[in-house]
């Protein structure tokens, strides 16, 4: 039935999540998902959002979560985009402020939905090779470029830029944009929203999906001047005009403003993955550091694609990437203590058992 497909289409690989699996009673390790319920001033919003309303549609402006985002970070909701989930997000960014002549940088190990992007959108781009131990070097991207997109912290490695070094890029590339892709930056990372007060050419993107734990319910964000979210702005109302529902609105806004549940679970969430790290060092593992809710690992004398198996036949689902640098790494998403002490059991009988 391919034969009525658009052109193109057929060369398109569409990106692949992490496998959602209708099992109970798995220790789910694998899509990067926040192992605590949202704050429960959201759950009440949506509660109370879900009434006769629901037949009108919603505020296509989103400007009550633009403003709770805003205040957040001490910038003008005029500098604040929202969307379907920060993958709408970037997709509108993609097609409307990195789409010229030359090609876009982006590493070569990262987030494998960006080149999708590119693919569907007919950009050009280069991949950037990152070092030895997963790090960006500034210097590889001082060549001409039609932008740059840097995931901070970077997944699936974890590592990070500080925000002194995106400065200097920003500097080094003013007639590009730069767009940081900050969906962990909560974990320990420095946010580079400071930088868009100097930087008209910078945007920086956000999900809710993480740190604020409503992967279930899309909620995307966006900082920069106003010039450059003009161009975004076009490209949703040329798309999708209403991109956030009620019930989203309702309650990303209140989570947006729950500071005492975030810095609580955030904080779990961190205290977790050094444990984690320091427990996985000492079964033999080489843990790359982590400023993220995730750890990758490699063993020194087991397969990636084999420890994915043995965790898999122990109920225990962890990620792994079969590309070349990272095929014998695995990325661990940081769950509850219990659910991470269940792992490292795991991984010390399968590892004694060789």
């Amino acid at each position: 039935m391919d034969k009525y497909w658009s052109t193109g289409i057929r060369d398109i690989r569409p990106y692949v999540p992490g496998e959602q699996p209708a099992v109970a009673g798995l220790v789910k390790l694998n899509t990067n998902e926040n192992p605590y319920p949202p704050s429960p001033a959201a759950l009440e919003a949506i509660r109370q959002a879900t009434n006769a309303d629901l037949r009108l549609y919603p505020d296509p402006d989103s400007t009550r979560l633009r403003e709770a985002f805003a205040q957040l970070h001490r910038i003008a909701p005029e500098c604040v985009f929202a969307g379907n989930g920060s993958d709408e997000v970037l997709a509108h960014a993609f097609l409307g402020l990195l789409k010229h002549d030359r090609p876009i940088l982006f590493p070569d190990i990262t987030y494998s939905f960006y080149p999708v992007y590119c693919r569907l959108y007919g950009i050009e781009f280069e991949t950037v090779p990152l070092d030895a131990r997963f790090g960006v070097r500034l210097d590889d991207y001082a060549r001409p470029n039609g932008g740059i997109v840097l995931p901070n912290p970077n997944a699936p490695t974890g590592r990070t830029l500080p925000r002194a070094d995106v400065r200097r890029l920003l500097e080094a590339n003013p007639h590009s944009v730069v767009l940081v892709d900050e969906a962990y930056v909560d974990f320990g990372a420095e946010s580079a929203i400071p930088l868009i007060r100097d930087f008209p050419n910078l945007l920086v993107t956000h999900t809710l999906s993480k740190s604020r734990s409503l992967a279930g319910l899309r909620v995307g964000l966006a900082a920069g001047q106003p010039g450059l979210l003009q161009a975004l702005e076009r490209v949703k109302g040329s798309f999708n005009s209403y991109p956030l529902d009620r019930l989203a609105l309702a309650g990303a806004t209140a989570a947006l403003q729950d500071h005492a549940h975030f810095e609580r679970t955030r904080g779990e969430v961190i205290a977790t993955r050094e444990w984690l790290a320091a427990e996985l060092a000492r079964l033999g593992f080489d843990v790359v550091p982590s400023q993220a809710n995730f750890l990758f690992a490699a063993h020194a004398s087991r397969a990636g694609a084999d420890l994915l198996r043995l965790l898999r036949e122990r109920r225990i689902l962890v990620r792994h990437f079969a590309a070349p640098r990272i095929d014998p790494y695995l990325r661990i998403t940081i769950g509850t203590r219990a659910q991470c002490e269940l792992l490292v059991s795991a991984l010390q009988d399968i590892l004694h058992a060789c």
